[in-house]
């Protein structure tokens, strides 16, 4: 429940020094506050005034004084006594200027000694249209546009009138500027043409220059304005025009959601994109007005009504917007000199009333004390004014040095390119060239050549894979079994050995050229979340007889290829997110029954190691400062991460708090597991692989019903100022090593490999960079997190090998049937091949190459034919040698 008037909200008028004590606690150096003009002067002309009204802000200034706060003090917050409304019809008055001209002689006559910036009208676009044309805010005339060209008319003129007024008669003696808070959007071109381009700054023209352009200018319309309105709007006389020139000390900016997405008349967007880019407003500003000072004395966002202390999405667009104006400053020279954050407190916000909040404090509208309670954004201001900006943080300055010298720098390629057409070379037939008249082969009917032994190099799609590989320098290379295509039924009735072929050809060629295989055996994929159809149509996952099946592929998969392939995995990224509950049962089973046939069956022969691969992408808390967000991004970890990970690394069952969440509200869907299933789970690993990608916030708070996830009542958002992939993935480095730190604390130093980790890009060549970027900062995270914490990091994967396979993921470009490396390819080969990031003091460590050779796959033992008759022919040359030299020996003897 809320207030049902705007009576009372805030009640600041009876809480000067709780105010003032938040500003303390802010520590700002300026603060902007309006005075009521019917508070001063109840019946709105120069009469007797209100003594308690003049007391109250008189107290509030010297509260400021005591403090060192600055005031910025605006005269009129369309907030007009109601005598002047009815008497003259408010601003649609022109005599109303000179009544306000008289109320401010009164202000600056009281407090300007205490005040060196004043402004005079706020937000004039919003007092004239939405006050007078639309209807929308006070006094809710709903006229024409004609009579709201008219008020913006008579505001401009108030307005000069005042600024000459403390020019002439108080600026010797009190020393401060005056100026008018104009409020703007944004506009950006639907399309990149000229009409798109002028129709952005008839949009710009028709908003803030509408004000701007006679203040900063030459005391006139812009021409857009003139030549599009017509009769409608006002002329300025010559001296007229003379008077408004110039009427400003500073360029007082308003930004934020007044305006932007909210009170922005669709018809002067223009059919253009409107945007809440405030350094491109800025830049626009300097370009557009001769490069004024620019004040900006109000800007931030709002969150919903019902959220009390964890404003994440406030906080956030605070965030973006001091960063913007921060690059406006020291990258495109704007001349910002301060920067107020909109507002204190929650308060009545005009036509929105209660149903949004934006203030950094925090008011039960309800209480009969009103505390302030500091807001996550308060806090999060707080600091930003502590630090003065945005300094660098150690932690995430870049580290020198390298990776062990095994470290496995490998690359993803979840399905490879499996083509099992043969070469040329297999052809039986015989064919004769027809020389002289088609030019081309002749088939010879009934005459075949004799059929010879097949070898892995008739696959002819194997080798362009190997050589690109080869070309990268990795280490190892990740793929995926298509379990459907080996066992198209779902089990041995059935094998496609050609399939089998090819894979064996294509682990035991990536040995033959140093490269480790990393195979995994199932990838949810669609279609038939990449299980036989069969399986798929029983259940899939939620049929235990599954996970026996599963046992019984991965057997066949290790006696064929395990004598190759020296890392397994599983379960390649299971989805916990649109899984079930008996579904995750059931592979969990699945993976461990897998575990111990290759354990018992095939570990000692083959001496390799298996693991499962789960996705792992960071929670964090969106609000750092609040407890109810740290809970909220532990139990999503538990959920994504723990509800698998738990049961293999850690106790054998699922997570505790996942349990007792699930307890608490009556869902009893997550199945036990016996005794015996749990030492069957436990400790099925050899190593821990994860899969990293981005990094997400939640909060406890509802904000946006779209994005809240009622079952673990959490709501997910961004940082907007995160830099995004072309499909909004967040780019977030510092994620990983947060990952990685958490998962060594759950489940102990455990050997892990990051066994998947990249970005898309875009349709152009330069958002390649944004890879080139990523990289550079996700593997640097890794190295800190191998050296700084200590993990136990054996490998990273990079994803993905090429855009054929995962398209606008690859490494490689795919076009007309041709390979080309992208720039974030040769980034990855340079970091491989200086195993890091070396700096002067590791430029001297020297890893040597090594090579594992294959007794079973080399050269020679391939050849077996042509090595025999090397041999043979070799042992031809040595004997005939040794009879040449035995006779000439016997010949010289006989002649003597």
């Amino acid at each position: 429940p809320q207030p049902a008037t705007a009576d009372v909200a805030s009640d600041s008028y009876n809480n000067v020094f709780r105010d003032t004590e938040a500003l303390r606690e802010l520590g700002v150096t300026h603060y902007r506050f309006s005075i009521s003009w019917a508070r001063v002067l109840p019946n709105g002309s120069a009469g007797v005034p209100n003594r308690e009204g003049l007391r109250y802000y008189r107290r509030l200034l010297e509260r400021l004084r005591e403090l060192g706060v600055q005031p910025v003090v605006t005269l009129y917050h369309w907030d007009l006594p109601q005598r002047l409304q009815d008497a003259y019809g408010g601003w649609a008055n022109r005599a109303l200027a000179d009544h306000f001209r008289d109320y401010a002689e009164l202000c600056f006559r009281h407090f300007g000694g205490q005040v060196k910036y004043w402004i005079t009208i706020d937000n004039p676009y919003v007092v004239a249209w939405h006050g007078y044309a639309t209807g929308r805010l006070a006094p809710g005339i709903r006229g024409s546009p004609r009579l709201g060209y008219l008020v913006a008319h008579n505001l401009l003129l108030a307005h000069a009138k005042v600024w000459h007024l403390y020019n002439t008669s108080f600026r010797p003696t009190q020393g401060g500027q005056v100026s008018i808070a104009l409020s703007s959007h944004w506009i950006s071109p639907r399309r990149m043409t000229d009409h798109s381009i002028k129709e952005c700054q008839k949009s710009m023209d028709f908003v803030l220059g509408w004000f701007a352009k006679p203040v900063f200018i030459d005391g006139d319309y812009p021409e857009s304005m003139k030549n599009n309105l017509s009769s409608l709007l006002p002329d300025f006389t010559e001296p007229e025009k003379k008077f408004i020139k110039g009427t400003a000390d500073f360029f007082a900016l308003s930004f934020g959601p007044t305006l932007s997405f909210q009170l922005l008349d669709p018809h002067m967007k223009f059919r253009q994109l409107e945007s809440p880019s405030l350094r491109q407003l800025l830049s626009w500003i300097d370009l557009e007005y001769n490069h004024p000072q620019i004040f900006i004395v109000e800007n931030g966002w709002f969150v919903s009504g019902t959220t009390k202390r964890d404003d994440a999405k406030y906080m956030y667009y605070l965030k973006k917007f001091i960063m913007e104006t921060l690059k406006a400053i020291k990258l495109d020279g704007v001349d910002v000199i301060g920067y107020t954050a909109w507002s204190l407190m929650d308060g009545f916000e005009w036509h929105r009333g209660y149903s949004i909040r934006r203030g950094l404090f925090y008011v039960d509208f309800l209480s009969q004390e009103k505390t302030l309670l500091p807001k996550s954004s308060a806090l999060f201001y707080q600091k930003l004014i502590e630090k003065n900006g945005f300094p660098p943080l150690p932690e995430n300055q870049p580290l020198e040095g390298t990776f062990p010298c095994d470290f496995a720098w490998g690359i993803v390629d979840n399905y490879i390119q499996v083509d099992t057409t043969l070469s040329q070379f297999t052809d039986l037939n015989v064919y004769l060239w027809d020389v002289h008249h088609s030019k081309r082969l002749i088939k010879v009917d009934g005459v075949v050549t004799k059929k010879r032994k097949s070898y892995c190099v008739d696959f002819a799609a194997i080798q362009p894979q190997i050589t690109l590989l080869q070309e990268m320098h990795v280490t190892h290379f990740r793929f995926s079994l298509d379990w459907a295509l080996i066992l198209p039924l779902g089990n041995q009735s059935q094998v496609n050995h050609t399939i089998l072929q090819y894979y064996r050809c294509m682990v035991s060629e990536l040995v033959r050229v140093n490269i480790t295989p990393v195979v995994a055996l199932w990838q949810p994929v669609a279609p038939n979340q990449g299980l036989p159809r069969l399986l798929a149509r029983q259940g899939a996952w939620e049929n235990p007889y599954t996970a026996l099946a599963f046992a019984e592929y991965a057997r066949l998969c290790f006696q064929e290829l395990g004598h190759h392939v020296k890392l397994w995995i599983t379960m390649n990224e299971p989805y916990t997110r649109n899984m079930t509950y008996s579904a995750g049962h059931n592979l969990l089973k699945a993976h461990a029954l897998a575990w111990h046939v290759y354990n018992e069956k095939f570990r000692h022969a083959q001496n390799g190691k298996i693991s499962i691969a789960l996705q792992a992408d960071w929670i964090e808390p969106a609000c750092p400062f609040s407890q109810k967000d740290k809970e909220v991004a532990e139990r999503v970890l538990e959920f994504d991460i723990g509800w698998l990970a738990e049961p293999i690394f850690g106790s054998g069952d699922y997570p505790w708090l996942m349990r007792d969440w699930l307890n608490q509200r009556n869902n009893f869907l997550l199945p036990y597991f016996t005794e015996d299933e749990k030492k069957l789970i436990r400790g099925t690993f050899d190593f821990l692989a994860l899969s990293h990608y981005t990094t997400i916030l939640v909060d406890s708070e509802k904000e946006d019903p779209i994005k809240y996830n009622d079952y673990l009542e959490v709501q997910e958002m961004t940082d907007i100022t995160w830099l995004n992939s072309p499909s909004q993935v967040a780019v977030v480095p510092w994620g990983l090593r947060k990952v990685l730190n958490w998962l060594k604390f759950k489940y102990g130093d455990l050997p892990m490999y990051i066994i998947s980790n990249g970005i898309d890009d875009g349709l152009h060549a330069e958002d390649d960079q944004l890879r080139v970027y990523y990289m550079q900062n996700y593997i640097n995270e890794a190295l800190k997190a191998h050296i700084l914490d200590g993990i136990n990091l054996c490998g990273y994967f990079a994803y993905s090998f090429n855009d054929r396979t995962a398209p606008r993921f690859g490494l490689y470009r795919f076009a007309a049937d041709q390979f080309e490396p992208k720039p974030s390819m040769k980034h990855y080969r340079k970091i491989i091949d200086s195993n890091g990031f070396p700096g002067p003091e590791t430029l001297e460590k020297f890893c040597p190459e090594e090579f594992t050779m294959c007794t079973e796959c080399s050269f020679f033992h391939t050849r077996k034919p042509l090595v025999a008759f090397i041999a043979f022919l070799f042992l031809a040359f040595i004997v005939s040698l040794s009879l040449i030299f035995y006779y000439s020996k016997k010949g010289r003897r006989r002649y003597k």
